[in-house]
């Protein structure tokens, strides 16, 4: 029993084991269209059973949460907040990808004409459609005409929408909303339940995934990028650190152990490039963490779309580095005017499939980089999209806690038991 437990690894490091043997898969059959084919149907199964999953969690979760918060003012104020701490750190994340652009200089290092193109037909046609409905098209649709629509599509916004509204009508209803309230709580618990069953293939699919990527793309594609790589990854790693380590100073919160707390799903999270694929861990285990689940509930769904610092530092870098690349001078005043234009960008597109690269091809335009210069980074995309998900999944964790300790909804108390419990844990395994 003593070698069993010795032996036994917890989900972080079997996800990593399964990273690692994607990458030699990929190399191993690098072109090879029947192994890509596999590795693919593999990986998409994987990220199909996280969605089956997610979308009755959020449904069950917010309105169980918002009918025990049951105040319209406490509802607006708790809104509010979570949009403009959204909209602080967005912009910050923007500047700083800019900053580090104008420090480092990755664009000018690259020779355009030795890069390799990819297919980008797919991301037109999407930015056409996001363009022509723009942003009054996004703040309408959060409003849902057949909810069961919305189920369908998953639809995240109008969603939670309704589920507030759910929430708030339950709440209303006194003793005969407990009916409610019970058999939603019943059946969260049920798709935690199966969560923790999909989990234990979450190595398999991770494998099958980045098997898929790496097949595709063969390594001697990213050395050209490297650097560019590199420094997003860097610029990123700053930004958890230091930017939300400060944040998380300011309302009395450890940073670490936050972390510490979701790495697995940080794991899980960077092998997928799925922020789905943590979403109901997150939601379980920020609850657990001492933040009422009325909050947990509202915040982390909204910041799947609103809160999303990795692929703000994603666009605002790569927007310099290809105006770097085509020998494009930004000056101060029309790099303050990217950020504006990304900003507004980025709502107007929030649930676009490819939302960042969507957000790119929307915006180069305002800076004179030519539409092709899109194409040479396209085939990287999915590889920084893997770090651009681990803090859009940090964030919106802070993002909840921060909220919570604001609302005075944090158990202190509940926290610290939760941090010692995983501590044991780690002791045993």
């Amino acid at each position: 029993m003593k070698n069993y437990k010795l032996w036994r690894l917890n989900l972080g490091w079997q996800i990593f084991i399964g990273l690692i043997a994607g990458v030699v898969l990929g190399v191993v059959f690098y072109n090879n269209s029947t192994a890509i084919t596999a590795m693919q149907n593999i990986g998409t199964m994987f990220i199909n059973l996280i969605q089956m999953i997610v979308l009755p969690i959020v449904v069950s979760c917010l309105t169980v949460g918002i009918a025990n918060m049951g105040d319209v003012r406490k509802l607006g104020r708790v809104g509010g907040k979570t949009l403009i701490y959204f909209e602080i750190m967005t912009t910050i994340a923007i500047i700083l990808g800019l900053l580090v652009g104008n420090v480092f200089h990755p664009g000018s290092y690259i020779d355009v004409h030795q890069l390799h193109s990819q297919n980008i037909d797919q991301y037109i046609q999407t930015a056409k459609k996001a363009k022509e409905s723009g942003i009054w098209a996004t703040i309408v649709g959060i409003i849902p005409t057949n909810i069961f629509k919305a189920l369908s599509s998953g639809e995240m916004l109008p969603i939670v929408f309704f589920s507030v509204f759910f929430g708030l009508g339950t709440a209303s209803l006194g003793e005969k909303g407990k009916i409610i309230i019970d058999f939603l709580r019943a059946v969260s618990e049920v798709m935690f339940k199966i969560t923790n069953w999909v989990m234990r293939v979450a190595p398999l699919g991770v494998c099958a995934l980045i098997g898929t990527t790496v097949a595709q793309l063969g390594l001697s594609a990213l050395a050209p990028l490297g650097y560019f790589i590199i420094l997003a990854y860097a610029t990123m790693i700053i930004f958890i650190v230091f930017v939300m380590g400060g944040v998380a100073h300011l309302f009395g919160i450890n940073n670490w152990n936050l972390l510490k707390v979701i790495k697995d799903e940080m794991v899980l999270a960077f092998s997928t490039a799925s922020s789905e694929a943590v979403l109901p861990k997150i939601i379980d285990k920020m609850d657990r963490f001492g933040v009422s689940q009325g909050i947990v509930s509202f915040v982390i769904p909204t910041g799947y779309t609103f809160n999303l610092d990795g692929s703000a530092i994603y666009q605002s870098l790569a927007a310099l580095f290809l105006a770097q690349a085509y020998g494009i001078h930004l000056s101060v005043s029309q790099q303050l005017t990217l950020v504006l234009v990304l900003m507004i960008t980025s709502k107007g597109m929030a649930g676009v499939p490819g939302a960042s690269f969507v957000v790119l091809l929307a915006t180069i335009s305002s800076i004179g980089v030519p539409l092709q210069g899109l194409t040479f980074i396209a085939g990287i995309d999915r590889l920084v999209d893997m770090g651009r998900t681990v803090v859009n999944v940090a964030g919106n964790s802070l993002a909840a806690v921060i909220i919570g300790k604001s609302e005075k909804e944090f158990d202190q108390a509940k926290n610290l038991q939760y941090l010692q419990t995983l501590s044991l844990d780690n002791k045993r395994n």
